[in-house]
């Protein structure tokens, strides 16, 4: 009876993965808005990819993968290493990596196309958006499975460029959100500390000001240490020295006074998330040099056959603190576009969201009161379908960059560190410092336009 009984529980969940609409016909599901239980399962679609890279990169699964066309066939004996090559049958992971994240941007980037221009709820495609789940699963192997039999050939070369240009812009959504964040979080504690009279808000905001300062300068003294030596590394020292200087004027500029009359709610906390978050591009920046004498991380080969790496010889992982970092950030980030909906106008309009939740009428709140979710999109859409989907296609592409580290596939079919990722990066993190201050400026120059 039992056995039936769960049977049965089953059975009724599994209307969730093949219904017009998720969870809106079961009570196994939680209550909340069907649009964000849609982005939510799409994300989870882009975690199980970047799960599976990461098994693919484990070492036990490499001799399996010569079993795919793709695979390196020649120099099986040869396994020399040199700074910043790694050897072709050592990568078959990396490979794996390509191909995995290329069928999770081809899925995501279908889904984009086929959204275009849905309105509301009321539209047949919204369906497809909102519902039949096992059969986006099914879709979603198929494509990872074909996706694993692409000749190598140029697909390495000319993949690996797509996700340059792919990742830099996922690197600015991140830096938007960032700054976005930064301002509700400032503007919601002042707006408490007003209300409540308290000055303990203040000390809070203080507090994480401070620590954010006190990490970001620990950064400096680090990137210094770790990654520039005397005599050399030049441009390691510039960068570290022109992103520092950029981030002293951008908190100057934060709290002038005719940047606080235009804009009451900027502020340092603000500033210092965005200087904590332009050294952390500066580090992966850095970790990307191809020199062994600045980057600590880059591999090297001994006189044992042995790969090492740095100059103390500890055994090489790909697994390096940049690359965890940089995931972690990554999932955080990822799951912010999947729930948030921002307290800016111009943000929301940017990132194709809505400005606030809609309000809920008798139908819905007997829905929630139920404990069901509820379709909150019959009178419009609450975000761009199409657009969600292409920060997913572009999230796709920036996973598969950190985890192979920014190696390019060389024509020698060796992945090679080049400067094509340090230059990407500190590109970026320029273009988000002057995206930032043009937050601050733009009231001033544009006065006849509303920045609230």
């Amino acid at each position: 009876m039992g056995a039936c009984l769960g049977a049965c529980s089953l059975l009724s969940c599994a209307s969730c993965l093949c219904g017009s609409a998720p969870c809106i016909l079961c009570s196994c599901c939680p209550c909340s808005h069907n649009s964000t239980l849609s982005r939510l399962f799409f994300t989870v679609f882009l975690f199980l990819g970047v799960l599976v890279c990461v098994i693919m990169l484990s070492p036990g699964v490499e001799s399996q993968l010569y079993k795919l066309p793709w695979v390196c066939n020649e120099g099986t004996g040869s396994h020399v290493v040199l700074q910043g090559h790694i050897d072709c049958g050592s990568l078959l992971g990396h490979r794996a990596v390509y191909r995995m994240c290329f069928a999770m941007a081809a899925f995501f980037f279908l889904f984009s196309l086929l959204m275009v221009c849905v309105r509301s709820s009321r539209d047949p495609r919204a369906a497809i958006q909102n519902g039949f789940w096992f059969f986006k699963f099914l879709i979603f192997v198929g494509i990872t499975v074909g996706a694993f039999y692409i000749p190598d050939g140029c697909f390495s070369n000319i993949w690996f460029y797509f996700g340059v240009v792919g990742s830099f812009i996922f690197l600015l959504i991140q830096l938007l959100l960032l700054i976005d964040f930064a301002h509700s979080w400032n503007q919601r504690w002042l707006c408490k500390a007003e209300e409540r009279d308290s000055r303990a808000w203040y000390a809070g905001l203080f507090f994480f000001t401070l620590l954010f300062y006190a990490l970001s300068i620990t950064a400096v003294a680090l990137l210094f240490v770790y990654y520039t030596q005397p005599g050399a590394c030049y441009e390691g020292k510039v960068f570290i020295g022109l992103n520092l200087t950029l981030c002293v004027c951008v908190s100057i500029v934060a709290v002038l006074p005719k940047i606080q009359d235009a804009q009451p709610n900027s502020g340092l906390l603000q500033a210092s998330i965005i200087t904590l978050y332009t050294m952390f591009v500066t580090w992966l920046a850095l970790s990307n040099v191809p020199d062994q004498k600045c980057n600590p991380h880059l591999l090297t080969h001994f006189g044992n056959g042995t790969v090492l790496a740095g100059p103390e010889g500890y055994e090489t992982h790909w697994w390096d603190a940049p690359s965890i970092v940089g995931l972690v950030v990554f999932i955080l980030c990822t799951v912010f576009i999947s729930l948030r909906s921002s307290d800016h106008r111009q943000v929301n309009s940017l990132m194709q969201t809505e400005e606030c939740p809609p309000v809920l009428d008798a139908t819905q709140q007997q829905v929630v009161s139920e404990g069901r979710a509820f379709d909150n999109e019959q009178d419009g859409v609450t975000y761009s379908y199409s657009f969600f989907h292409l920060c997913l296609v572009l999230a796709s592409v920036h996973i598969m960059m950190t985890l192979t580290n920014w190696y390019r596939p060389g024509e020698t079919r060796k992945m090679i560190s080049t400067w094509t990722a340090v230059w990407v990066k500190i590109c970026a993190s320029w273009t988000g410092l002057l995206l930032y201050l043009w937050t601050l400026v733009a009231p001033l120059l544009l006065p006849n336009r509303d920045f609230s």
